[in-house]
């Protein structure tokens, strides 16, 4: 037995004495032979519980559910104290229809200048189409939804023969995006579009539903025990609005995994770097934005970082709203604890307007969580409104320096720096207590929780059907106690109390999204995966308080490491203030240094613009 350790309440507790632990994970690296031999033995009925108890142990887990004593009450769903309004708000209905919800959105923006995209100037920097510039493509009749549809199911027919295919997509229908985009180009020529989203492309994570296509949630057999009837109500929402779902993407399978790695459906690539990983589980939603092929996405992130890793990884934003602010209705995660269906965009202001659209507790939710009304944030100038300059960022440098390059740590803190100085933001050091713990109850909570969802699916031998890696996380979660979940439950109570006596002296933590920038996939794992909690460690380093505690956060663009790969900044708020969240992201995207053009890039508008 350990040595045994009883916490003090979390009002006794001296923060100012809490010394940073750096992470180290004691673990294996496997690939090829070795890795499924290693998975063997997991699964193996002595030698596997062996294994995984001396992980659990060389990790510190064994020490904090078996030999201590908690004393707070277990929280088994993220809980909030009532929240102060937000400043510089518009507020929006949830029994709004989205198209009302997407008008509100379009009169927080500043005023659409089409020459900033419809230009013919050769030496204007790289930018990414956005959703306003689809509109103006297809009410100026320079193209309709129909001819960059045809763009766009050539590029991705293309993928089955490249020698490198680049697997953005799980399960894609031509015909069926050609439909949709035949309706949409009718509107257009009646001059009656739904809206601004009508005719522009959505791209959906294979773990939430979207009709006509199966989910898979990345496994090749799910979809034969798991039949989908409809739409989840946030499509339905996309839908209702006009937009083109392209197809189902790609993604870690089951959600259980950071890199994106799919030996099932192939890899995803990164696409600034086809060597390197996306980052997951929301793999091909991250990816496909990149690419260009779509201006936005859906993810879900709950898994640790599932929308804000990726999005970080390739350059792109990735918003991960208020636990229970979105209805869960219709996806694998529904009914978990830790997962929100949130939008991934090439762009702040397409965040906003998939936000605004997709917005919407479901009648639970609201009767359990009691959330704030949602409201949106004026971004009516490029320097992301009024309301920046009384915004008070919590750092925690010892922590936000804990990354694999310094090139991470600089470039978040040069951003820091302009938003003190262009807009008055006041950086106020913070510390965050038990880190450790946290990773560990998220870990156990989220773990207890999958394995409870999918078990049903994988009693009569499904189990081997699984990737190598799902297998290595399955074989872990097995071994968690009720003991180890209830344990979990009470450091998440602890653990949201600490928060939130932080965010009574600021408004947002500030960290990067990641420890590191987008990993090499070694060539021996494309086939059969890998298990790396090393690398999983630094890429979930900063990403799990919004999962197990349920804030919004948001990882935003701000430039690139030595070898030209993205860095993203994380913005976590208070429970319910994504409006906080999206302005001081506008501010950062303002701020950033150039986006650079990825490798892979494909121009789907095509319309007398030169990069």
């Amino acid at each position: 037995m350990g040595k045994f350790k009883v916490m003090k309440p979390v009002n006794e507790v001296d923060v100012s004495c809490v010394k940073y632990k750096e992470e180290d994970i004691k673990a294996p690296h496997l690939t090829g032979f070795l890795f499924k031999l290693f998975v063997k033995m997991l699964e193996a009925p002595l030698i596997g519980s062996l294994i995984v108890e001396s992980l659990k142990k060389n990790n510190g887990m064994t020490q904090i559910f078996r030999n201590t004593v908690i004393p707070e009450e277990p929280m088994f769903r993220p809980v909030f104290p009532s929240q102060k309004p937000e400043l510089d708000v518009v507020p929006v209905g949830e029994d709004e229809s989205p198209v009302n919800r997407l008008e509100t959105a379009l009169k927080c923006l500043p005023q659409y200048d089409p020459s900033l995209s419809f230009q013919a100037d050769s030496g204007s920097s790289f930018r990414y189409w956005k959703i306003r510039d689809y509109a103006y493509a297809y009410r100026s009749k320079l193209t309709t939804p129909s001819v960059v549809a045809e763009q766009i199911i050539s590029i991705i027919e293309e993928f089955k023969y490249d020698k490198s295919p680049t697997p953005f997509l799980i399960s894609f229908d031509a015909n069926e995006v050609r439909k949709q985009a035949e309706a949409s180009t009718h509107r257009f020529e009646q001059g009656h579009p739904i809206s601004i989203l009508d005719g522009v492309f959505i791209t959906i994570k294979d773990d939430i539903d979207c009709l006509p296509h199966t989910t898979t949630g990345g496994t090749t057999w799910l979809h034969e025990e798991r039949y989908v009837e409809k739409d989840s109500v946030v499509v339905s929402r996309l839908r209702s609005c006009g937009a083109i779902l392209l197809g189902k993407a790609n993604m870690h399978e089951l959600g259980m995994g950071t890199s994106g790695n799919n030996s099932n459906y192939g890899t995803t690539r990164n696409p600034h770097s086809p060597e390197r990983y996306t980052g997951g589980s929301s793999s091909g939603s991250a990816a496909i934005v990149a690419s260009g092929l779509c201006p936005a996405a859906l993810g879900t992130d709950g898994g640790a970082g599932s929308v804000r890793i990726p999005a970080s990884l390739c350059g792109v934003t990735g918003l991960k709203t208020t636990y229970g602010r979105t209805d869960m209705t219709g996806s694998l995660c529904a009914g978990g604890t830790v997962e929100v269906v949130s939008p991934l965009a090439s762009s702040l202001e397409d965040t906003l307007l998939v936000y605004a659209v997709i917005l919407g507790s479901s009648s639970a939710d609201r009767l359990n969580l009691n959330p704030t009304p949602p409201c949106l944030p004026k971004l009516l100038s490029h320097n992301g409104g009024n309301a920046i300059g009384s915004l008070r960022l919590g750092k925690y440098t010892t922590w936000f320096n804990d990354v694999h390059s310094s090139d991470i740590s600089d470039k978040c803190e040069d951003i820091l720096k302009l938003l003190s100085n262009n807009h008055g933001c006041q950086v106020v050091e913070i510390v965050v207590p038990e880190l450790e713990e946290m990773r560990a109850a998220h870990v156990v909570s989220i773990g207890s929780a999958t394995l409870c969802s999918l078990t049903p699916y994988c009693e009569d031998g499904k189990t081997p059907k699984l990737s190598y890696d799902t297998r290595t996380s399955f074989a872990i979660f097995k071994s968690f106690s009720a003991s180890d979940y209830i344990a979990a439950q009470c450091l998440r109570r602890r653990l949201m109390e600490y928060h939130m006596d932080i965010f009574k002296n600021v408004d947002v933590i500030v960290t990067p999204t990641c420890g590191m920038t987008a990993p090499l996939i070694p060539p021996e794992a494309v086939k059969n995966g890998e298990t790396n909690f090393q690398v999983a460690a630094y890429l979930m380093r900063f990403v799990v308080a919004a999962n197990l505690l349920g804030f919004p956060a948001i990882s935003v663009p701000v430039g690139y490491d030595k070898g030209g790969m993205p860095i993203g900044l994380q913005i976590m708020g208070r429970p319910w203030a994504e409006a906080t969240v999206l302005t001081l992201a506008a501010a950062v995207e303002e701020l950033a240094p150039i986006t650079k053009k990825p490798t892979v890039f494909h121009d789907v508008l095509s319309t007398k613009r030169i990069h």
